[in-house]
């Protein structure tokens, strides 16, 4: 073990040490954060991982005032050398990720992060955990924090969680869990997918409303679902346009007129952002007239049978359905709204459900600010609650953010979709022979 990689492991036990035993505003932030943080990742892990994990995650990335623990262990620490200062400070660009190991080294690994396919050298940095992490094999997939030691390699940074080797179907589930436990931890050393997620997010919110012509509309589920099958092959027709390709002829015509490989053709209109199956996907093939067309796009069973769903679109927060918006609003608008108990279910419903967010509450406040201020003061039993200034605190003890996460709308890598797509072909694939044997054996049994 380099001088280096030993320095960093002293440090980081005494950095620990420092946020551990403090007393005043750090303390309390630590606190804060892994209360947040805890009820927002519930009980997923082995209770010991999760809280060193969270410890970890405060010291290199949290907040006290307008400093982060780093800064105050730096300024506590006036004899530490101007190596060991340039060392912690680097710490502020650790991250979590999903690696992949892709390569056993003797004194470490090369890791792969499934978000955002960049490769790392990582080491432990004891000798104990090397000798732990002795039975990681190629494949396998970590999920870990790791920190820059140097412009080389990286270290594992807090506790880190084999997986196992998974297939991808299970692999596509556990990148699916992430993005839902650690949101805020997408694309980290990828700050430029990051930005392209943001900007397919509010790309797509003007898509929507030049086909609807509004942020906000309501119809019978099974409209609503056909409308959005329209606008899927719209997108992808402006995605295939702007990739050079004519969507009306065959990529066989395609690729003999351009004297390049259907792969190629493929590849470009992939890279352009069209979705890999819609380009892929082609009809009438024998008779020589096959288009390219989207996948089906469907709303959940629930919402295409419900009589009406609304559906919400915003450049940042996404877009959200909900089956009960026109009920919320009939009954504010109906005389006896505050006695009205299909109300206060309703009230309880949009504060507990995560997936209601605050852009409907603002959205209720900004149509009926008596009405809402009303009926909130009843539910709660607090006279005094006032819509302009208490909302957005009772929102925030509801466990309801008040900036946006990246929404479900957003893009996602190419290689990811495509990790996704082959995960989803495997599952069905191994649907159809399960479902195969049973038909063979009850076939068998009649005869």
């Amino acid at each position: 073990m380099d001088a280096i990689l030993k320095r960093s492991s002293e440090l980081k036990q005494t950095l620990i040490e420092f946020v551990l035993d403090a007393e005043g505003a750090l303390a309390e932030s630590l606190e804060s954060y892994v209360a947040v943080k805890s009820r927002s990742q519930g009980n997923r892990y082995d209770a010991t991982y999760e809280q060193n994990l969270l410890i970890d995650s405060f010291v290199t990335q949290g907040q006290v005032g307008d400093k982060t623990p780093l800064d105050l262990f730096i300024e506590n620490h006036p004899e530490l050398s101007e190596d060991d200062r340039t060392l912690i400070k680097g710490w502020q660009r650790s991250f979590i990720g999903l690696f992949a190991v892709t390569k056993i080294l003797p004194d470490g690994f090369e890791l792969m992060n499934w978000l955002t396919a960049k490769s790392y050298t990582v080491k432990p940095n004891d000798p104990i955990t090397l000798q732990e992490m002795k039975r990681f094999k190629e494949g396998e997939i970590l999920l870990t924090r790791i920190s820059p030691v140097t412009d080389t390699y990286w270290m594992f940074s807090g506790p880190c969680m084999p997986m196992g080797s998974l297939g991808k179907p299970k692999l596509a589930v556990a990148i699916g869990n992430f993005k839902e436990n650690y949101k805020d931890a997408l694309y980290s050393d990828a700050p430029d997918l990051l930005e392209e997620a943001w900007k397919s997010v509010a790309e797509y919110h003007h898509q929507f409303l030049d086909f609807f012509g509004s942020d906000e509309v309501t119809l019978p589920g099974y409209q609503l679902n056909q409308k959005f099958v329209e606008l899927q092959e719209l997108i992808t027709k402006g995605k295939l346009a702007a990739a050079g390709i004519d969507e009306s002829k065959s990529l066989s015509e395609l690729a003999k007129e351009s004297g390049v490989t259907t792969e190629e053709i493929k590849a470009a209109a992939e890279q352009a952002g069209a979705d890999a199956t819609a380009v892929s996907q082609i009809f009438d093939s024998n008779q020589g007239t096959a288009k390219m067309v989207m996948p089906k796009v469907e709303l959940p069973a629930e919402l295409k049978k419900a009589e009406q769903v609304t559906v919400f679109t915003h450049p940042r927060w996404g877009q959200l359905f909900l089956p009960t918006y026109t009920q919320f609003k009939t009954i504010l608008e109906s005389e006896d709204y505050e006695t009205n108990p299909a109300l206060h279910k309703l009230v309880r419903k949009y504060l507990e459900d995560p997936a209601i967010n605050v852009v409907i509450w603002h959205k209720l406040a900004q149509q009926y600010p008596i009405q809402l201020e009303k009926v909130l003061q009843i539910f709660l039993e607090q006279q005094e609650f006032s819509l302009a200034s208490d909302l957005d605190v009772l929102l925030q003890k509801h466990g309801k953010l008040l900036e946006p996460e990246l929404p479900e709308i957003a893009s996602v890598p190419l290689h990811l979709h495509n990790l996704f797509q082959e995960a989803l072909a495997e599952v069905d694939k191994s649907a159809s022979k399960s479902k195969g044997k049973k038909k063979q054996k009850t076939g068998r049994g009649f005869q």
